[in-house]
């Protein structure tokens, strides 16, 4: 009986085994630790492709995963709710859109890097002949600059010496939405602007761009749509969901996938709650706080912002493998075929095999945009190949260097970088982000009789005006000023107040979320150790209880 009872406790022990298929085979991976190999996709004939495989070394390395993270489950986990981001300190502008809205940049340059504090403050990100490269960052869905991946590759790129600015999605970074139109996994304008505007503030300086799950989406299908007229030198693309309708339909195939869907649901209905405001009178609002999955807050909200008919029309206009064969600047693409969020059934192989301006990277393992390296998960292991790969680019002589003389369209004074990240806070706690306030100069609006006056009163006019001119301005720079201390002030509390908001709506996500690495974990560890065991005391364990346990 006692034997029984013990067999049958292997038995539940191990079984569950057979409802996770990301852990089959981890415990001759484990016990080999020699690493994952990365495979690369690209066409024979791209003298990109040869130079990145001769050239890139940590591609042409293993990967290897840190050990107690080797499920994708848990490595999507310990990112989320730990991530370990090194300490950065972003220097905010606010970018002003033809339609109203309000995009933060968070910059980042190797002298903030060397101060090693963490936060957001003011100043100017680089003078205007700077010729330092530059990398945009688009984060993924529901992030901004303050997610650990954004924070790691930012961090590791401004060390580098590299400018980094991250673009915030409308609505996120601290700023609230100033207009009715929102961002969305195919929406391609904002971006197109920002691009637009760093090239023609920066003219002299190669610009490089990193996109991450839906971020990589929208750059990629930037890319596409833009051709070879893109500003953009270099480009990498991280964890792509690539196509919207396969991946809609992976993620509510399985039990384990449903819970990252509703996971995500989660953050995009805390999302809509901080801007309700707004969005209420935009969308079905008793649809989405009533959404149990994406599918269906994108049926009752995104679907209606972007004035798609249906939400599959949405999906398949906004999928990037439709803009693939018309990428015409280098492109790395990273995926996990493990990525428990972004299918492997939707990545392209055979587009990107064809494109000679594509490398397709994917690995075995890493999870979703996880890729944690290191006996103590300290690093990211596609940050180090989006680093490199950026320096082989910029190194190749392939590359042709794109240099403009001005802007290529005229700048409106609405889309502009403010000076001050001026932001304003309303009673409910809502961060609103403002422009400059406009300074008010002295006009002559008199009747034409004051044009007949002779040079004496001419001058004396002028005299007048330049001082009511220098007058006004140290005025209004002494407004701004007092301004912009009082919104300090008073931005603390209301905004920690709008963030333990949005976390205790979170809680359930991330109550989903640990209850993922929980289940993972504790198969693995079970088989583990009965693996440890097994070498050690084979001789004291019956042969039935081996056959019980599969080995």
């Amino acid at each position: 009986m006692a034997f029984n009872h013990e067999k049958k406790s292997c038995v539940l022990a191990f079984g569950n085994l057979d409802f996770f298929p990301e852990i089959n085979g981890l415990r001759a991976r484990h016990l080999s630790l020699r690493g994952d190999p990365v495979t690369l996709t690209y066409n024979s004939s791209s003298d990109l492709g040869r130079s990145v495989a001769a050239k890139c070394r940590i591609l042409q390395q293993r990967y290897l995963v840190t050990p107690w993270l080797s499920s994708p489950h848990i490595q999507t986990a310990f990112l989320t709710f730990h991530g370990r981001p090194p300490p950065v300190t972003y220097r905010r502008h606010l970018f002003r859109a033809f339609d109203g809205g309000t995009i933060a940049l968070d910059w980042l340059t190797y002298s903030d890097v060397l101060e090693g504090a963490s936060g957001i403050i003011d100043g100017s990100a680089a003078y205007k002949g700077d010729k330092t490269p530059i990398v945009i960052v688009i984060p993924g869905l529901t992030s901004d600059s303050t997610a650990a991946y954004v924070k790691h590759v930012a961090f590791n790129m401004a060390r580098q010496g590299w400018n980094v600015v991250v673009s915030n999605h409308r609505g996120l970074g601290g700023v609230s939405l100033t207009s009715d139109c929102c961002y969305n996994a195919g929406w391609t304008e904002d971006v197109r602007k920002i691009i637009d505007h760093i090239h023609c503030e920066y003219p002299e300086a190669p610009i490089y761009a990193v996109g991450t799950s839906i971020g990589a989406n929208i750059l990629v299908k930037y890319l596409g749509e833009e051709g070879a007229n893109t500003p953009v030198v270099g480009a990498a693309a991280i964890c792509s969901p690539w196509d919207l309708l396969v991946c809609d339909r992976f993620i509510n195939r399985r039990p384990m996938q449903k819970i990252y869907d509703r996971a995500l649901t989660v953050g995009l209905q805390g999302y809509a709650q901080l801007h309700q405001s707004i969005l209420s009178r935009l969308v079905n609002w008793e649809g989405v706080e009533k959404s149990s999955s994406l599918r269906d807050f994108d049926n009752h909200a995104t679907r209606i912002l972007g004035k798609f008919e249906t939400v599959d029309t949405y999906y398949r206009r906004s999928s990037s493998t439709n803009y693939i064969e018309n990428v015409s600047v280098p492109l790395l693409c990273v995926s996990a075929l493990d990525d428990p969020v972004c299918t492997s059934e939707a990545i392209p192989w055979d587009e990107c095999r064809v494109n000679e301006n594509i490398v397709l990277a994917t690995t075995p393992h890493g999870g979703h945009l996880a890729f944690y390296e290191g006996i103590t998960a300290s690093g990211i292991w596609w940050v180090r190949v989006v680093n490199e790969f950026f320096g082989v680019v910029r190194a190749s002589p392939l590359i042709k260097r794109q240099k403009t003389q001005g802007c290529p369209l005229p700048k409106p004074l609405q889309s502009s970088i403010d000076q001050a990240p001026y932001l304003n806070v309303t009673g409910d706690g809502m961060v609103t982000a403002v422009g400059n306030e406009p300074r008010h100069v002295l006009q002559e609006d008199t009747p034409n009789e004051h044009t007949i006056h002779g040079n004496k009163d001419e001058s004396a006019i002028s005299d007048n005006r330049a001082h009511f001119e220098l007058t006004d301005k140290i005025n209004s720079d002494e407004q701004i000023k007092q301004k912009v201390e009082k919104n300090v002030k008073d931005l603390i509390f209301p905004v920690q107040v709008r963030i333990d908001k949005l976390s205790r709506r979170s809680r359930q996500s991330i109550w989903l979320l640990a209850y993922i690495a929980i289940v993972t974990t504790w198969p693995f560890v079970g088989s583990l150790i009965v693996s440890v065991l097994k070498k050690r005391f084979k001789t004291f364990i019956p042969g039935s209880i081996h056959l019980a346990v599969g080995f």
